[in-house]
């Protein structure tokens, strides 16, 4: 066999090999069955309200052989606000609070990411009440199972925001604390 069918053969079978390192990404839609977004803020300085937001919207993608090249985006709507309490729940979405008619979301765009033990840490810009700060989290987790056919990934993080830093008004900070603890448990389904 000559050198360059020798060479020719080589050629074929690293193009081959092309794709598979080429579409090295994982691509994820947000799985609002098995997911959700919760927050707990602190009220008069001496208890917790609970809420959730029941209309969560995001998608991933993941390269586990660059995670530089990942990225994650999640949007909320910001009128699905639940504390099980219906006259609460209409108070938070007025001017003083969420004001979800002038900002009917807030979301989450990553800028960077990086591997750490045990996930990744992720920097993005999060936007509510129409700021967009840059912020970081930890974004735990990255076990990938399939079930039923469908591949499936989850993460979890816990972040504390202050809402003064997202011009939410100064006298609706009062009676609920300023900090709110926002947990985000996510399960993400292949495309």
């Amino acid at each position: 066999m000559s050198v360059s069918r020798v060479l020719l053969r080589l050629a074929l079978c690293a193009a081959a090999l092309l794709p598979v390192t080429a579409s090295a990404a994982e691509e994820y839609v947000y799985d609002a069955v098995h997911s959700s977004v919760s927050f707990k803020a602190r009220h008069l300085d001496i208890s917790w309200i609970h809420g959730r937001f029941n209309e969560v919207d995001g998608k991933f993608s993941i390269d586990r052989q660059d995670p530089a090249k990942s990225s994650f985006q999640l949007t909320i709507k910001a009128d699905s606000v639940d504390t099980a309490n219906a006259a609460r729940d209409e108070h938070l979405r007025q001017p003083d609070y969420f004001d979800t008619k002038q900002f009917p979301t807030i979301e989450f765009r990553s800028t960077k990411v990086k591997a750490i033990e045990g996930g990744y840490e992720v920097t993005g810009d999060f936007t509510m009440h129409g700021t967009t700060r840059s912020i970081t989290i930890q974004l735990m987790g990255g076990r990938q199972i399939e079930s039923r056919g469908v591949r499936r990934v989850g993460f979890s993080t816990e972040l504390r925001l202050k809402r003064s830093d997202y011009n939410f008004d100064k006298n609706a900070i009062g009676p609920i604390g300023d900090e709110a603890v926002v947990i985000i448990d996510c399960e993400g389904m292949s495309k």
